[in-house]
């Protein structure tokens, strides 16, 4: 998974985070987007999905959240998120088990 802030609040049951745009390679469909993980509730828009500057999400757990809460996306191929981050979290339940680097990390970018 990873975290992006809400940036904006365009209305009640809508909000905007900050970047996204870590589609996994290949053909562009929707089953190589993020999806929107936490919270429960939220759902990415059909026209625009996630994109490198902003994501916009609606629903009712958009009601909840505020400019700077995090919102949690699953990601659909890890090297997407190795390529552009040093490190990963390891977490089990709630908990930070480990922090590793990734390759990126390791000063091994392939971009």
């Amino acid at each position: 998974m990873f975290a992006l802030p809400v940036c904006r609040r365009p209305g009640a049951k809508t909000v905007t985070a900050l970047g996204g745009g870590y589609l996994a390679s290949g053909v562009g469909a929707k089953d190589r987007m993020p999806t929107p993980y936490l919270p429960v509730g939220l759902k990415l828009n059909a026209l625009e999905g996630t994109g490198e500057v902003q994501t916009p999400l609606s629903g009712d757990a958009a009601r909840r959240l505020k400019l700077g809460d995090k919102v949690y996306f699953r990601h659909t191929k890890a090297g997407e998120l190795c390529e552009r981050f040093d490190h990963l979290h390891l977490v089990r339940g709630a908990e930070v088990v480990d922090t590793v680097p990734t390759y990126r990390g390791e000063g091994r970018t392939f971009l």
